[in-house]
């Protein structure tokens, strides 16, 4: 907790039946950094005061209408002073677009917005609002995610060749948004997702992964983004090559009808000297492969680790952190700028990762659609 006391929080979306909003609350508070006081976490009046009174929201500051919630509270002088998004991606844009012109940051989950139009007018918004706004791509958040990124960043592989990022999930295998399953539902209807599905859910994920470990820009990419389910209305396989820059070459797999897989993201870069991998499914780890010495197996919390990774961690080695602490990560350190008045939130994705990656999803599927084979990454973004 700062001195000035919890930076107040309002939440969006996160009713019951809601997967990412109650991770998103329980991340937020879970180092006494922030406190939920406000939401609209539901237009069903039931679910709305259901949310609240299992959060300890007060009844009148729980609101079905999320602009009438932003503005009763920036009215108030106990007002919410961020606003998390954790709603559909249809109303990412417009939820954050009026929380930051009634002068309060914002936390949004991911993708920015629903294509790369609302993305760019959304960077516009933040940059005159003068209020900060984090998107959350929570993997950037793990301890040896960023103890990864530092090894690549102090050049300890050499010049970085090849980066190689999978992400695989399983779940859709079968059509069952047919079957009334509300998460995949929203996922599969363009008007609520945009024009990614698969790409679009866990792809920015896997981009965003390979640019922040990598700590090199995509410039050309091939892609192959496919509907391997019938009848399904938008992709759920990605298969796309890449190419960054300084010459490296890269390969970035997405798929939810990879039958069997759970939630597994995997990042290889290669180097000169070496190469390192880091699994989500053993996200306590991060191997550094050695083209001529030994092998090592870096392990969270230990006392080799750079200041970077221990800044992000809470318990000893042994004892492993996930999920919910990779948000938490993203929302005290944007708590932590707020506090501090910084213009800027360190290693929280910004807008500026949300316009890329928007920019990436609409020209990968645009670009395998057409058939166009090689294509460059769009340039001069905001």
């Amino acid at each position: 907790m700062t001195s000035r006391g919890p930076i107040r929080l309002a939440l969006v979306g996160g009713g019951p039946g809601s997967f990412i909003g109650p991770v998103h609350r329980m991340a937020a508070e879970l180092d006494g950094r922030m406190r939920l006081v406000a939401g609209a976490f539901s237009r069903d009046p039931a679910k709305n005061a259901q949310a609240a009174q299992a959060w300890g929201v007060s009844a009148n500051r729980a609101h079905g209408d999320y602009r009438a919630m932003i503005a009763a509270e920036a009215a108030r002088d106990d007002g919410a002073e961020v606003v998390a998004v954790v709603t559909p991606n249809h109303l990412h844009f417009d939820v954050s677009a009026t929380a930051l012109k009634a002068g309060l940051h914002v936390m949004s989950d991911k993708p920015a917005t629903l294509d790369l139009a609302q993305a760019r007018a959304l960077a516009k918004i933040v940059a005159s609002s003068g209020r900060l706004y984090g998107l959350t791509h929570v993997y950037t958040g793990y301890p040896m995610v960023r103890e990864a990124r530092e090894i690549v960043r102090r050049g300890d592989l050499g010049a970085v060749r090849k980066i190689v990022v999978e992400y695989a999930q399983g779940w859709l295998s079968r059509p069952i948004e047919r079957d009334g399953d509300k998460q995949a539902g929203w996922r599969s209807d363009p008007a609520q997702s945009g024009v990614g599905g698969c790409i679009g859910d866990i792809g920015v994920h896997a981009f965003n992964i390979a640019e922040f470990v990598g700590g090199v820009r995509v410039e050309r990419f091939c892609a192959d983004v496919s509907t391997v389910v019938e009848g399904r209305a938008l992709d759920d396989d990605c298969n796309i090559l890449m190419r960054f820059e300084g010459g490296a070459r890269g390969v970035l797999v997405a798929s939810q009808i990879s039958a069997g897989a759970r939630n597994d993201l995997k990042i290889q870069v290669y180097g000169e000297k070496g190469g390192l991998t880091w699994s989500h499914e053993r996200h306590t780890e991060l191997t550094v492969d050695w083209l001529d010495a030994p092998s090592q197996l870096l392990h969270a919390g230990s006392p080799y680790l750079s200041p970077v990774a221990h800044a992000v961690t809470r318990i000893p080695t042994g004892h492993p952190e996930g999920f919910i602490e990779a948000f938490a990560n993203l929302y005290r350190d944007l708590a932590d700028a707020i506090a501090e008045g910084r213009p800027d939130a360190g290693l929280v994705p910004d807008v500026a990762e949300g316009v890329r990656g928007m920019a990436f999803v609409e020209t990968a599927v645009a670009a395998s659609r057409a058939g166009d084979g090689w294509v460059e990454m769009p340039r001069n973004l905001t």
